[in-house]
């Protein structure tokens, strides 16, 4: 379960399944994925209070969705009818703006320029673990550099980091002013697992619908008719291992990510950080 720029989000974690059981309310600030785009996840805001220009971020982030559509149209083809991950990173593309003219040349140019789809697994500060996805034409030269980045922030490439995460469904909707309480409900009669609350990178309020990917479509559809606007659907690596870490840890993982996201090479992010409010 996006997701990539760096996406400063302030996420409350709502297990579904917790909360039937038990109806008080278990919250978690936390960052995951990414979309370089935090996926998904997402990244803690304020844990850092590291300031980048708008301008440069958005360019960024563009950059990052022309990877998505590179690594789209090499494994499903140019046709989004045909191509459903193409179809959900065009949609994401036209609610973040991105220029048609950007989209229509990463579609043309995806099987003429050189690259190759590699996803790294690490571990960070307080044992959390990363999923770093890159888009190379240089494979040497991309695992040296994101291992130089992992040592010189506290971490290291590991084997067995995918354990900790499921490849699920997640539907994005604008947040209009509904409580975590009402999110909680519109998670269950909308039949998803998992509501999480993030900012995006211009700081506005998303939910984010956890969901099995053959439920997705069902999911979206069921949120649309409570009236719920949604923004996009799409697969996402969700962590079902939390780890919880320090300030100091944090702050450790948050330049960590800051990091990773500089490097050209990176896509999405996705991590299982955690922390208690």
């Amino acid at each position: 379960m996006l997701g990539d720029m760096i996406l400063r989000a302030f996420r409350l974690t709502v297990r579904v399944s917790a909360v039937v059981q038990c109806p008080a309310l278990h919250s978690h600030r936390a960052l995951h994925s990414s979309s370089a785009l935090w996926a998904g996840h997402n990244k803690w805001s304020k844990v850092k209070d590291i300031k980048i220009p708008k301008d440069a971020a958005r360019s960024r982030m563009i950059v990052k969705y022309t990877m998505m559509i590179r690594i789209a149209v090499r494994e499903g083809g140019p046709n989004p009818e045909f191509n459903v991950a193409l179809a959900q990173v065009l949609e994401q593309c036209r609610n973040k703006n991105v220029p048609k003219a950007t989209v229509e040349g990463a579609i043309k140019g995806a099987k003429s320029k050189p690259g190759v789809q590699y996803v790294y697994e690490a571990a960070g500060p307080g044992g959390c673990t990363l999923l770093i996805e890159v888009l190379t034409d240089n494979n040497t030269r991309s695992h040296q550099e994101i291992k130089r980045i992992l040592m010189k922030h506290g971490g290291a490439l590991c084997e067995g980091a995918r354990r900790n995460f499921d490849r699920k469904g997640v539907v994005a909707a604008s947040r209009d002013g509904i409580s975590s309480e009402r999110a909680l409900e519109l998670a269950i009669e909308a039949g998803a697992e998992d509501v999480q609350e993030i900012e995006d990178e211009e700081e506005r309020p998303i939910l984010q619908f956890i969901c099995d990917i053959a439920s997705m479509k069902a999911v979206r559809s069921a949120l649309e008719s409570l009236g719920v606007p949604t923004l996009s659907s799409g697969l996402e690596f969700v962590s079902h291992t939390p780890s919880l870490l320090t300030q100091a840890q944090l702050e450790t993982a948050s330049s960590l990510l800051e990091a990773l996201s500089d490097c050209p090479d990176v896509v999405r992010v996705w991590d299982n950080i955690h922390t208690q409010t």
